[in-house]
């Protein structure tokens, strides 16, 4: 159980930020058999996983060798992931020419219309939940919420940019293990001049009154990447929670069927407890929903889409308990925004919440 803070309690921005050491041993998805599991020593995985993963068709010795491997490199890859990363970055900084420069740079001409508006009630004095729940749409008692994000115009830009940037020669990280295709938006520049201040100025007034449990008003980092399925690549995703406080998925396009998101209770339901609720995309409307709630995309049957997702973090909840392993964060210093950790604690008694029981 995470304590949730107060706002005065939220630690400012720090400059250093860490992962939390679960990242290189826990979480791993062997996407073969549609599984996460935990890996320290052959031994616990043997104890663990074996009878799970021979319920999965993994049934003879050279197909767990295999696994085996895919865990070492796995492993390895998260190990380096910063470094190149940044490496990765650098290059793109100093030699990829953009095709819409515009893009880059965060203005309300992007923005719908409704958004500004529902964002201008947000920083209001008479600002409430009630009347925020008036101006956007609520799909289902999962407390899961729908609204207009971008201008057409704005998606149709942005997705030339990345299919610009998917055809040169610049190197390319991806988003994580589930998603094989798409980018990561900080390598390509995207964090300073776009995202943090979508965050900051746009979506936290939002998540402050839709989210308080869950640290909506101190997200202090993020990690934005974009996501794409079409019939040659990804064709869906596996259920899964992300590693967030608060997640934004907004459809960018562009034509496509089916691929309904589908999510389940929080994290913490089992199994045989869980209710599912299957969400369409609409092309420049974004979702909102707590990261740690389970959910998952069904296939798309034809065409293609890409999908912006921001995992939104609050420094004052995770620094309490990590989302991924449940324990207190054993912390491994980073670049960037990390996993969004900081050394920093809430400084007064904040009220004591289940940041994930609240449905």
């Amino acid at each position: 159980m995470a304590k949730t803070p107060s706002p005065e309690a939220c630690p400012s921005q720090s400059k250093t930020f860490y992962v939390c050491a679960c990242f290189y041993r826990e979480n791993i998805f062997l996407e073969d058999y549609k599984v996460h599991v935990r890996y320290l020593h052959e031994q616990q995985f043997r104890r663990d996983y074996e009878t799970v993963l021979k319920n999965r068709g993994c049934r003879n010795s050279d197909q767990f060798k295999s696994v085996l491997e895919k865990i070492e490199k796995e492993v390895q890859r998260r190990q380096l992931l910063a470094q190149e990363s940044m490496e990765r970055k650098e290059i793109i900084a100093k030699c990829y020419r953009p095709l819409h420069p515009k893009v880059y740079v965060l203005h309300d001409t992007f923005l719908a219309p409704e958004f500004l508006e529902t964002v201008k009630f947000c920083t209001s004095p008479e600002a409430d939940l009630e009347g925020l729940l008036r101006r956007i749409q609520s799909v289902s008692d999962k407390r899961i919420y729908c609204l207009p994000v971008f201008v057409p115009e704005y998606c149709n830009e942005l997705m030339e940019e990345l299919e610009n940037f998917e055809q040169s020669e610049m190197p390319k990280g991806r988003p994580n293990t589930m998603n094989n295709y798409g980018v990561l938006l900080n390598e390509l520049g995207f964090d300073e001049t776009f995202v943090t201040p979508l965050r900051e100025r746009y979506l936290q007034p939002l998540t402050s009154l839709l989210y308080p449990d869950c640290g909506g008003g101190c997200l202090n980092s993020h990690k934005a990447f974009v996501v794409k399925y079409s019939m040659q690549e990804d064709l869906d995703l596996s259920c899964h929670y992300d590693n967030a406080e608060v997640t934004l998925n907004v459809c960018l396009g562009k034509e496509f069927t089916d691929g309904n998101l589908y999510f389940s209770d929080m994290k913490q339901v089992p199994d045989n407890e869980r209710r599912y609720t299957e969400v369409e995309h609409v092309v420049t409307q974004g979702l909102l929903h707590r990261g740690q709630q389970r959910h998952g995309a069904l296939p798309i049957s034809s065409g293609e889409r890409w999908n912006l997702i921001v995992w939104m973090r609050s420094a004052a909840v995770r620094n309490q308990l990590c989302p991924m392993c449940d324990r207190e964060p054993e912390l491994v210093q980073t670049v960037g925004f990390g996993d969004g950790f900081t050394q920093e604690k809430a400084t007064t008694s904040p009220k004591t919440v289940d940041v994930c029981a609240v449905i």
